[in-house]
């Protein structure tokens, strides 16, 4: 007599637990999108491992929903292929407004995006952001609430922050301790944030929010295993595998410019010495440069001269990029992504590109090689600033 009383039970727990499943699929696929920004419905299938047919189906419930909407944008056929380009997919953007900042060594920049990424109000200014800590974030807060304004947007109407700052990020502690930035040892920037803007803020260091913008605007759209190279007053890799940021287990990854490539070579920031970071950042170039073109060179000058041909400065250059595509090609070996994005004002000028380009194709396995290309980044100065708003907007949309 209790058989079917139990029979009933038993489907209406099934029914429960495909609920739930479904339910962890919807959030995997948001997740995906939240990360990785518009993608064919055969991408999502790739990146979460979901069935061709599920994906279809959670997808099209998501746009009944309004949470996923079909964007104008097509992407591009799979490994290359012929045919029609596909569709993409993208989270639909809710009201209200997310910040970037972007945190330079000696300026700060700061954008005020709607939900969609779209930046309303942009500034910049010039800031010695290593000395006090404190001081540039209360700078930053007041620029951020002016740009609010600016943007047509109330206080009440931001809903978060991405940060940038040029220095690793404790992943346990979200803290900063390192030398290269005095100023900070011991702050924890994302909560000091927060606590003068009243809203979540989000930090990340520089290379890797550089990687998430040209992974969702940028060179490296559509792509899913990426180093991304920054080289600047300092230099350092983003990781990106199976279209997502690797960070390591302390937010460590990708600190290529600290690769040692001579134990009796110069002291670095860091405090070792020989680290690759001084043989071929913006400063030391400079230094290279500066007695045989003058002491008062620029780096708006030594631009000028390589794009005009000049000899002595494409070759130091050239070796500079040779010099940190060694360290890559070691990084790719290990990594086999497929494709390398030069970024920074150091790490995009054609001759450094083709340096690293040079080495990779000198120093990689054969196959790893061949599988990959070298490109410049397509951003520029905005890469960290674009990297941030998605930063913002992504862990907002993932909940």
């Amino acid at each position: 007599m209790n058989r079917p009383r139990l029979c009933a039970v038993a489907v209406r727990s099934g029914a429960g637990a495909l609920e739930r499943l479904r339910a962890a699929n919807q959030r995997t696929v948001l997740a995906t999108l939240a990360s990785e920004g518009p993608m064919s419905r055969a991408d999502v299938v790739r990146s979460t491992g979901l069935s061709r047919t599920t994906v279809s189906s959670l997808v099209a419930d998501l746009i009944r929903g309004g949470q996923v909407v079909e964007t104008a944008d097509r992407g591009r056929p799979h490994k290359g292929g012929s045919g029609r380009p596909p569709v993409l997919v993208a989270l639909s953007a809710p009201a209200g407004a997310v910040a970037g900042v972007d945190f330079g060594h000696e300026h700060v920049r700061v954008a005020v995006a709607d939900r969609a990424g779209v930046v309303r109000a942009e500034d910049e200014v010039h800031l010695d952001v290593d000395a006090d800590g404190a001081q540039a974030l209360d700078r930053v807060d007041a620029i951020v609430r002016e740009l609010v304004e600016r943007a047509g947007f109330t206080p009440e109407e931001l809903t978060a922050v991405g940060m940038c700052v040029p220095a690793p990020i404790d992943r346990r502690s979200a803290g900063i301790r390192t030398p290269i930035m005095p100023g900070w040892h011991g702050l924890h920037p994302g909560e000091e944030l927060r606590r003068r803007l009243g809203v979540p803020v989000f930090a990340d260091n520089d290379a890797n929010l550089g990687a998430l913008a040209e992974l969702t605007q940028g060179a490296a759209r559509g792509a899913h295993d990426v180093i991304y190279i920054k080289i600047a007053s300092g230099l350092g890799a983003g990781i990106v595998l199976g279209g997502r940021l690797h960070r390591g287990t302390t937010g460590a990854a990708g600190e290529i410019g600290h690769v040692q490539v001579g134990e009796d070579g110069p002291v670095c920031r860091c405090g070792h010495r020989g680290c690759l970071e001084t043989l071929a950042s913006g400063p030391r170039l400079m230094d290279l440069l500066r007695p045989a073109y003058g002491e008062t060179l620029g780096w708006a000058d030594v631009q000028a001269l390589e794009a005009s041909g000049d000899r002595g400065v494409r070759r130091v250059l050239s070796d500079a990029g040779r010099q940190v595509g060694r360290a890559v090609a070691d990084l790719a070996n290990s990594l086999n992504p497929e494709l390398i994005v030069m970024g920074g004002p150091v790490g995009r000028v054609p001759s450094v590109v083709e340096g690293v380009r040079w080495a990779v194709g000198r120093y990689a396995q054969p196959e790893t090689s061949a599988a990959l290309r070298v490109v410049a980044g397509r951003l520029e100065d905005r890469s960290q600033v674009v990297g941030a708003v998605a930063l913002a907007i992504n862990r907002v949309a993932s909940g």
